[in-house]
């Protein structure tokens, strides 16, 4: 995969990132993962990333406060979040409007692949 069509992955669970990078990565994707959403954004770099895939539930920095972050530093990169959370955004000061693509934990393997190959295909058309 060349530059600026890596996927991001920010989980605060790290045996979760292992289990999506690795799993990505056996389907022929790039992924960098990061368990920390601060240490995330500052390897963040403008045309790094096609896809953010960020969990929600985070401490220090929630992931739509990463999102926002992430926004002012690539305002065209693709964001997925990730979430255990049956009420997303509307309870959190999130608008409704932005939760253009939620990933449901628990998601099984192959359909993440489907969802994030469906989401790179949409990058590149």
């Amino acid at each position: 995969m060349q530059s600026g069509q890596s996927i991001m992955i920010v989980d605060d669970e790290p045996d979760i990132t292992y289990i999506i990078k690795k799993f990505l990565e056996v389907n022929g994707m790039e992924v960098d993962a990061f368990n920390d959403a601060e240490e995330a954004l500052s390897h963040f770099q403008t045309g790094m990333y096609a896809l953010s895939i960020l969990d929600i539930g985070m401490p220090k920095m929630n992931g739509f406060e990463l999102y926002r972050e992430i926004r002012k530093i690539e305002p065209k990169v693709k964001v997925c979040f990730l979430s255990a959370y049956e009420t997303l955004g509307e309870n959190r000061g999130f608008p409704r409007s932005e939760l253009k693509c939620v990933l449901k934990k628990p998601i099984s393997m192959p359909e993440l692949v489907k969802h994030v190959r469906w989401e790179m295909a949409l990058i590149v058309a």
